[in-house]
């Protein structure tokens, strides 16, 4: 019941969509059993968030294309077990050379073979028509249950993307720190894998924040997003720049360790407050105010990184600082505009 508890209301809205789209279908068709429009809205509703626009419109050729093929191979070797065959390599060949995604390009064959079982005389072209604008009329009916009855909260899924980049930077810097504490290469080698697995969760939030921004846009009920996405969007150029950072941090690390130099005291703890300015700029982005923090963070990290002289460690320290300070300086209540603008030995001044 669990399970089903979780699932039950994007159910009903599939359900509200097919039924839906079937009446549209009745009202404004001549046809009295419209499946083609309720299949349609099905399928739309079944794509993953954020996607259903373009899934929509995907949808809405391949069954153009499904069935101006259907219609065609009837129409010149009429219906059988093996002509089913010939339509869907045709649909699905006819779908790749335009380029269709994999959604275009299984809805083709499937409009096709629908399309004989429902009706076998496919080649009425009224017959045909009708079931093109039924495709037309559950896509639409799809588009519009999302983005105005039922539309997701796209700050929902933009905040879920970040958090899970901030969880795997916030990690992989603690357990860097661990393992220059211990001058433990193999612990620094796992910190490495950590931060290159990371750009794959940075690309995720890229597209949930382009998804974000359509779907507030498109949706009435959801415009009040856009200031929270943009809010996302100014600072998190920089959380990408202390990803990358950080990344060339455990890399310089392992290679240190490996040759046994020895490790500066401070370098440790320089390398925590970066993970603190980390955790503390996730919370940040639901209270601004706590960017102060995230800002004192990286001035100890940085301060700690100076007092353990030169190297490449203590360089790439002081880099990461300044990426996850202009992040602040772009999240807080007062942005400062100057932020990307401003010189790295003013951001990481002692005195601030």
């Amino acid at each position: 019941m669990n399970r089903l508890r979780g699932r039950l209301w994007p159910i009903l809205q599939t359900a509200l969509a097919a039924t839906t789209a079937w009446y549209a279908a009745v009202l404004l068709l001549p046809d009295g059993r419209p499946s083609f429009a309720s299949i349609a809205a099905v399928i739309c509703l079944g794509a993953s968030y954020g996607q259903r626009g373009s899934k929509a419109l995907q949808l809405i050729a391949g069954v153009v294309l499904g069935i101006c093929v259907a219609s065609a191979i009837v129409a010149l070797i009429g219906a059988g077990s093996l002509q089913i065959g010939l339509m869907v390599i045709l649909a699905m060949s006819a779908a790749v050379l335009l380029r269709g995604g994999e959604l275009l390009t299984a809805e083709a064959a499937v409009s096709a073979i629908l399309l004989v079982s429902l009706d076998p005389n496919t080649s009425d072209f009224s017959f045909t028509l009708n079931r093109i604008l039924e495709g037309l009329i559950g896509g639409g009916v799809a588009l519009a249950v999302t983005s105005l009855v039922f539309p997701p909260d796209p700050a929902l899924h933009v905040g879920r993307a970040a958090q899970a980049v901030f969880a795997g930077l916030g990690s992989a810097l603690e357990r860097l720190a661990t393992a220059l504490a211990a001058s433990d290469a193999g612990g620094a080698g796992e910190a490495l894998a950590e931060a290159r697995a990371l750009d794959a969760l940075v690309d995720d939030f890229d597209e949930a924040l382009s998804i974000g921004r359509d779907t507030a846009r498109l949706s009435p009920r959801r415009r009040t997003a856009l200031a929270a996405l943009e809010r996302y969007g100014a600072s998190f150029a920089q959380v990408d720049y202390a990803v990358r950072d950080t990344r060339v941090l455990a890399r310089h690390s392992v290679r240190s360790l490996r040759a046994g130099e020895p490790v500066e005291p401070t370098l440790p703890e320089a390398v925590r407050e970066l993970g603190l300015a980390v955790w503390t700029l996730a919370g940040a982005y639901d209270q601004p105010d706590r960017a102060d923090a995230v800002r004192g963070h990286a001035l100890r990290a940085s301060a700690l990184a100076g007092e353990a002289g030169g190297g490449e460690i203590a360089a790439q320290i002081r880099s990461t600082a300044v990426d996850l300070r202009r992040a602040a300086d772009l999240l807080g209540e007062d942005p400062r505009a100057d932020a990307l603008e401003a010189p790295t030995e003013e951001l990481l001044a002692a005195a601030a």
